[in-house]
């Protein structure tokens, strides 16, 4: 089972249709597929801190619920940008104390893969991107909100103890190669099983459109977890 989570840096206007493309080469190739929404910025649909983390963590629990033919300890989340986030957030709820959105997880993943993905909050402020979105998402800097970084920030959740994959290009512009390569720096310092695929010359965008040579190490990767 794959988990989709798209991204759009947490805002309203991008919804979970960004995946239909790689929800339909996942399904062709075998697997099941689980596309989900959450609650994003946006004075309609409410997110932010803590919604947008409950409804993913709800939303991944849900799995329980199905009766499907699933085997819930192979459960693996893919998310592109600030889906990517939310993926390796995902992964590091079994570590959430208890009374934290998202804590005492039904479905343990057992890994997690970020396209371009937002891995480091902190970072992302600092850098300023998209119009400093990461303040709307937790309410505030650091400065006056340092749990919520803590328990958001996936590097700041380090070690997930699953399997991780950092896929990024070096000519994104939108979400610098510098945030992934810090973080698998830290996740290997503390012995995560992280990896990171460089792509020379590859954007942003072509993470969601499985032609591009961003989607075979993505599936490599899948296949071997397997």
């Amino acid at each position: 089972m794959v988990v989709l989570i798209h991204g759009g840096f947490w805002r309203a206007r991008y919804k979970l249709r960004l995946e239909d493309d790689l929800v339909g080469d996942l399904a062709k190739r075998g697997w099941a597929v689980w596309n989900l929404e959450y609650r994003r910025l946006g004075w309609r649909s409410r997110g932010g801190w803590p919604a947008t983390f409950e409804d993913v963590g709800a939303g991944i629990d849900l799995l329980s619920e199905l009766g499907e033919p699933i085997d819930l300890a192979r459960v693996v989340a893919v998310g592109h940008s600030a889906g990517g986030h939310l993926a390796f957030w995902a992964a590091a709820r079994p570590g959430l104390p208890a009374g934290a959105p998202g804590a005492e997880p039904r479905i343990r993943l057992a890994g997690a893969v970020a396209q371009a993905g937002v891995v480091d909050l902190r970072e992302a402020l600092r850098m300023h991107l998209s119009g400093d979105v990461v303040r709307r998402l937790l309410g505030g800097t650091p400065a006056k909100h340092p749990r919520r970084y803590e328990l958001a920030s996936p590097v700041e959740r380090l070690p997930l103890v699953v399997p991780q994959l950092l896929v990024h290009g070096d000519a994104d512009d939108v979400v610098p190669i510098s945030i992934a390569r810090g973080y698998g720096r830290r996740a290997l310092d503390v012995g995560d099983p992280c990896e990171l695929i460089e792509l020379p010359g590859l954007g942003h965008e072509e993470h969601v459109d499985p032609g591009s040579v961003a989607w075979p190490p993505v599936m490599r990767w899948l296949e071997e977890q397997r």
